[in-house]
């Protein structure tokens, strides 16, 4: 069962990348005015979610699911964390939404805006490891 483990943990950091990446190139694509610019932008922003995040958050879903079912994890604090992946997938399906913004030449908030969108997993990280390593009854 430790490999399980050790792919949803690989996983979970391939999403994070993602979740951390792609805000910051919103904030990049934000401050560009050519078109060579916006359209790399546009690019490398499908490609990381698609490519890089998506995968990511499905597997690690999955092998978290799998974790879960075989090792019948229970208590307050993996709800906590349950909830908080809740919120991860919105914030994910939010940055695909603002990903199709950007494609569509529809975005009208400012790359401030995206630094302190960018910042949210981290917090949502940092809570969840805390979650798991300290498992609080």
């Amino acid at each position: 069962m430790l490999w399980v483990k050790t792919l949803h943990i690989v996983f979970m950091v391939t999403w994070f990348a993602g979740l951390f990446y792609l805000p910051r190139l919103f904030v990049y694509h934000a401050l560009s005015h050519d078109t060579l610019s916006r359209e790399r932008f546009k690019l490398m922003e499908r490609k990381l979610f698609w490519g890089i995040m998506t995968p990511g958050a499905v597997l690690t879903l999955f092998f978290g699911l799998w974790l879960w079912l075989g090792w019948g994890f229970s208590g307050w604090w993996l709800h906590a964390k349950l909830a908080l992946v809740v919120v991860l997938v919105g914030y994910h399906i939010w940055c695909g939404k603002l990903m199709r913004d950007f494609r569509a030449e529809r975005n009208r908030k400012t790359h401030v805006w995206f630094r302190w969108f960018n910042e949210f997993p981290m917090l949502v990280l940092f809570a969840a490891v805390f979650l798991v390593v300290f498992k609080p009854s």
